[in-house]
């Protein structure tokens, strides 16, 4: 065979040359990209591949700037994953200025706004096409009617169909051959290898490079698609990579002594050789001494791998499942479906946590941010997972800036290679965080209950007033009781008080007055002792003076408060030592917990080797501690106190805001408990509005000025309706002191109008207290209110009927309806899930997702017991997105007219979804204002409808708005979406 050649200078000069672009979501393919061109370049000389990721364009305007100008002068665009709205309005406008100007462009897996600019020799996606070629494409989307969502095994159908096609097409002539093009494309990308990129390439220029490269077309054939398992496992050290059965898999001599986990992973990113940040994961995990099975599906639908490698007869093979594809388990950017992802996940029954990798930043960034992940990573990586029930967020790994420069994630100061800067890198210390964190909730899911040690963390609710062992709406030592006794019944190790009076006097009194301590002191810290073993000893001495500080300690000791019961100790969190609001804490430069705060935490960890922390109430301060907003560091205060802990946290359902933060910033699995409603409907509105501003208000950083300021204007007025604050003068420098004044006296008022007191955990409500909230539900809409005598027959196990013929009526619907919906949340209500939720998230089982709001609003909290998150669909538009989304339309509007045209007849408008979950409804206010419309919520708060305004108020035509949902929208928002039609 004669030796190869690279092409001779001359025949570089004369071969024309073709610019190919790929645009996509990430980098995962840029390497693979790189190395393809290099590959290309011997058989193409003048060929230039240029790659661009959307996530590279925030922040840097030199990266889309490229990515423009490439677009400008392509002959061959392909571009794929944008679904973010950031993204396509970046690059919309040059793509439909090239796509008749360029020899093929290909939109695939994206927004319908990007597919459309398909232009494939005589096939377009633009609906041009009319009749059997377009319904082949609908006979890939699986064939369903429109809105449905897809099943498990939707995926797999799909890939064969889109395998199937270009066989059928192959030998049917015209149109039929582009159609064939665009799948093969498909099939190209995503398997996208380096061998699949460059087959691509070569295939996409053999047959539509056109004018000066015309002398191309036919003389780049390319090899078929190379094929992957769609459903495969992957592991760094295995012979070929990627292995199709577990027992294929690589195993350490002492893996699986701690466990056995399931980890997911992105296929694209496999294919690619992209696997650096999975790697470090996988090698964490065996480290701590777990079997690790890292699995991928084809899609962003990872049921069928759990069904085929994490279950075997309707039982787990796994002790826990890591996520590691930055996506929910059934959906990616474009879609979600958390009712499908909740049943699969609770037919596994074990712990589901998601970690995430940054995408839209590099790790130097993260690492010196203030606020951690972007509000687009934490509204696809975190939020929309939380819907799923996933819980224990933290960065795993990421991409470099390449400049050289040091990641202040944590003490490490890593610096990455800039020859790798586009690949994945693990971040090796929260690796390791994560899968000490991983191994700590397989070793609690696998001990017997009576080797379990816990501790139960009390607080004092309002902070820093003295209330030691208290918590908002509960009785905490009733509850707590109560949790003791059937901890005892469930087979731990507790040695239960006989009352709740010995119990709350075993924790308050005891000793405390020989210390003068606020509670018992159950262990001391000598401060020789605290000074050697303090990690962060010299962060805390700049805040609080040296060890041992002024809280809790004698001078030579430090007092840790509480008392252990059995293999259950009980303590009670230090004060924080801050004054006023501690979610201010979050902003607080330079700011630390005592002396006292880091040491109890230190001791519960190291002292007492707890298996895990449960947080008994709402709420405390650690979640407050200094750090990043979310996607915490090693350098964060609430990641130091807690360490690899499991962290379970019993929290009050109606506040899902503050809830949240306990979730992201200390990793807490949340169990709801019920709040008794207010049931005065009145005043009910009015309250829930102000207090949900308050806390918008409160979850913002200083760098928000401008929203900071309009919600104090937009406090200040909702207060001033309820006639708590005088409307004027308007709140200046003291703005700060007056909201968390307010905030303390909300909670007052609310406190009293509360009909029935403190809830008890592992005491359902009584028949009468059942019947007063299920009355005040019900009143929402007077004309189908049962009278109060039908709910009691409901209440005593009356049917709907029987109820609905105590009011006189044989045949109303609506109000059959209204009693059924009671019925259904009476049942629910009389049946005691709390305790149940608890034992069950410490006997490392998964806990279903559930809403956070109030009964009254918000019936779908029920059952309680669940893992709240932050979603409330009810509050979207707020009334912030409502006022700023007027302001954006009527700049939108002046811009127009200040251009020379009129006030226009209609606007185009994109919803997406991840833009309104971050802006809790800007884009729907910015809609409804150029409709001359505004929401309407019933007088619990809840979205009912939209209200004309009045031409008169309005002061100009309503504009008629054209408007495309995208699929995370339609999936999260059907109210929004209703009220809107």
């Amino acid at each position: 065979m004669p030796k190869r050649t690279s092409p001779s200078k001359a025949n570089r000069d004369s071969a024309p040359a073709v610019r190919v672009v790929m645009i996509t979501l990430d980098r995962h393919l840029a390497s693979a990209a790189q190395r393809a061109s290099k590959t290309l370049r011997r058989s193409i000389p003048n060929l230039e591949l240029n790659f661009h990721a959307a996530t590279d364009w925030n922040g840097d305007a030199d990266a889309l700037a490229r990515c423009k100008a490439d677009i400008a002068a392509g002959d061959i665009i392909v571009a794929s994953m944008l679904f973010i709205e950031e993204h396509i309005e970046a690059v919309l406008p040059d793509l439909q200025a090239r796509r008749d100007h360029c020899d093929a462009m290909v939109g695939c897996v994206s927004a319908g706004e990007i597919i459309k600019l398909t232009r494939l020799g005589r096939f377009t996606m633009d609906g041009s096409n009319k009749g059997g070629m377009m319904s082949l494409l609908k006979r890939l989307r699986g064939g369903k009617n429109k809105g449905s969502k897809p099943g498990a095994g939707a995926g797999a159908q799909q890939v064969a169909m889109l395998r199937r096609l270009p066989k059928i097409l192959r030998f049917i002539p015209g149109t039929a051959q582009d159609v064939r093009a665009y799948f093969l494309t498909l099939q190209y990308w995503l398997a996208g290898s380096e061998h699949n990129v460059v087959q691509l390439v070569r295939f996409l220029i053999d047959r539509y490079a056109d004018g000066p490269r015309a002398a191309l077309r036919g003389a780049t054939p390319a090899k078929a698609p190379v094929e992957y398992p769609d459903l495969g496992l992957y592991h760094p050290n295995a012979k070929v990579g990627i292995v199709e059965t577990v027992n294929d898999l690589p195993r350490r001599k002492d893996g699986g002594k701690t466990g056995r986990v399931g980890v997911l992973l992105m296929r694209s990113y496999v294919l690619a050789g992209d696997t650096g940040h999975y790697d470090g994961v996988i090698d964490a995990l065996e480290e701590q001494g777990l079997e690790v099975v890292p699995a991928f599906a084809m899609g962003l639908d990872q049921r069928p791998v759990i069904e085929e490698f994490f279950l075997k007869d309707g039982r787990p093979t796994v002790d826990a499942v890591v996520s590691l594809t930055g996506f929910s388990l059934v959906g990616g950017p474009a879609y979600n479906d958390a009712a499908a992802a909740e049943e699969m996940l609770g037919a596994l029954d074990v712990p589901y946590i998601a970690a995430q990798a940054v995408e839209f930043q590099s790790l130097e960034q993260w690492g010196d941010s203030s606020r951690g992940l972007m509000p687009v990573e934490s509204t696809i990586q975190i939020a929309i997972p939380e819907l799923d029930g996933a819980t224990g967020s933290i960065v795993f790994g990421g991409r470099s800036s390449g400049a050289g420069g040091q990641c202040a994630g944590c003490d490490k100061h890593c610096v990455f290679d800039s020859k790798t800067a586009q690949d994945m890198h693990v971040c090796v210390e929260r690796a390791g965080m994560l899968a000490e964190r991983v191994a700590n909730i397989v070793t609690l899911r696998r001990a017997r209950r009576a080797e379990r040690k816990l501790a139960i963390v009390l607080f004092n609710f309002p902070p820093n007033a003295g209330a030691t062992g208290t918590a908002a709406h509960l009785d905490v030592f009733a509850s707590l009781h109560q949790l003791l006794i059937a901890m005892q019944a469930d087979g731990y190790r507790v040695d239960v008080p006989d009352s709740i009076e010995d119990l709350r006097d075993m924790m308050l009194e005891g000793n405390r007055q020989e210390f003068g301590a606020d509670a018992n002191v159950h262990a001391r810290i000598g401060v020789d002792d605290h000074v050697a073993r303090e990690r962060h000893l010299d962060d805390i001495e700049a805040a609080w003076g040296p060890a041992p500080g002024q809280q809790l300690t004698n001078g030579r000791e430090l007092f840790v408060l509480g008392r252990e019961f059995g293999n259950i100790f009980v303590g009670v969190q230090p004060g924080f030592g801050y004054e006023g609001d501690p979610m201010r804490l979050l902003f607080e430069q330079g700011f630390a917990p005592t002396h006292a705060f880091s040491a109890f935490y230190r001791w519960v960890r190291e002292d007492f080797g707890a298996n895990a922390v449960l947080h008994f109430g709402t709420h405390g301060a650690l979640e407050f501690m200094p750090g990043k907003q979310n996607g915490m560091s090693a350098s964060c205060w609430p990641d130091r106190l807690i360490g690899n802990l499991p962290n379970f946290y019993l929290y009050a359902a109606n506040n899902p805001s503050e809830g949240t933060i306990a979730k992201r910033r200390s990793g807490a699995t949340i169990m709801t408990y019920l709040t008794p409603p207010v049931t005065h409907a009145g005043l009910y509105r009015g309250l829930s509005d102000l207090r949900a501003s308050i806390d918008q208000w409160r979850g913002l950083s200083p760098e928000e000025a401008q929203q900071q300021g309009d919600l104090v204007t937009l406090i200040q007025a909702q207060a001033a309706e309820l006639d708590i604050v005088a409307p004027e003068p308007a709140w200046g420098a003291d703005a700060q002191a007056r909201i968390t004044s307010l905030a303390s006296e909300l909670a007052e008022i609310e406190q009293t109008l509360i009909p029935h007191g403190m809830h008890v955990v592992g005491q359902p409500p009584s028949e009468e207290e059942r019947v007063d909230f299920l009355v005040a539900m019900s009143e929402l809409d007077t004309a189908t209110a049962p009278s109060r005598e039908a709910v009691a027959a409901l209440v005593k196990g009356a049917s709907a009927h029987a109820a609905l013929e105590l009011d006189g009526c044989d045949d109303d619907p609506a109000r059959l309806a209204v009693l059924e919906g009671l019925a259904a949340s009476n049942e629910l209500l009389a049946g005691e899930h709390e305790l149940a939720g608890i034992l069950h998230a410490l006997d490392g089982g998964y806990i279903r997702p559930a809403p956070g709001g109030d009964l009254l609003r918000s019936p779908d909290i029920l059952p309680t017991g669940r893992n709240m998150h932050g979603f409330d669909p009810f509050r979207i538009p707020s009334a912030y997105a409502v006022m700023d989304g007027q302001r954006q339309a009527q700049r939108l509007l002046d811009r127009h007219t200040t251009e020379g045209h009129d006030v226009p007849e209609s606007v185009a408008f994109v919803l997406w979804g991840t833009d309104n979950l971050k802006s809790e409804g800007g884009p729907i206010g910015q809609v409804l204002a150029l409709l001359g419309a505004r929401p309407h919520f019933d007088s619990y708060g809840r979205l009912a409808s939209a209200e004309l305004i009045p031409l008169e108020e309005l002061g100009r035509p309503r504009i008629d708005v054209v408007i495309t949902l995208s699929g995370i929208f339609r999936d999260l928002l059907p109210l929004q979406t209703r009220m809107l039609a």
